[in-house]
C-alpha cells in the first residue's frame, strides 16, 4: 500500500480500537438512542472494514508482455509510456489537525454533561 491510502486505513483502524463503544452505550437512556447508536457503530465498522481491505492492498502490476503478444509492441509501448507518466497526487490532510482539538473538546464536554446528567463519575 502506498502513502495516503495506507495512512487513512491505519488511522481508521486505530480509531476503531480506541473508541469506547461500551462506555458510550452505558450513557444512553432511551431505546431509540440505543438503536441509533447501534446503527452508528455498524456504519463505522463497515466503513472501517472497507478502509482496511480496499485501501490496504497494492494494485496488481500490469503485465505488459502479455499485451505485447496479443496487440503488438508499438501500441502497448505507447500505452505503457502514458501509464508511466501518470502521477497521482498524494493526499495531504490539512483539515484534521485544525479541527481535531475542537472535536476532542466537544467529546470531553459531551462526556462531562452526560456524566453530570446521569450522576456518574468519569
Amino acid at each position: 500500500m502506498s502513502g495516503a491510502g495506507k495512512k487513512v486505513a491505519d488511522v481508521a483502524f486505530k480509531a476503531g480500537r480506541t473508541i469506547d463503544w461500551e462506555g458510550m452505550a452505558k450513557l444512553l437512556v432511551s431505546d431509540d438512542a440505543r438503536k441509533e447508536f447501534a446503527t452508528l457503530r455498524r456504519a463505522f465498522d463497515e466503513v472501517n472494514t472497507q478502509l482496511q481491505t480496499k485501501f490496504s492492498q497494492e494494485p496488481e502490476p500490469v503485465d505488459w508482455e502479455y499485451y505485447r503478444k496479443g496487440i503488438g509492441f508499438r501500441l502497448v509501448d505507447m500505452y505503457k509510456q502514458a501509464y508511466d507518466e501518470v502521477k497521482i497526487p498524494q493526499f495531504v490532510d490539512n483539515v484534521t489537525p485544525q479541527y481535531k482539538p475542537k472535536f476532542d473538546a466537544l467529546v470531553r464536554r459531551f462526556l462531562e454533561l452526560s456524566a453530570l446528567f446521569l450522576g456518574i463519575a468519569i
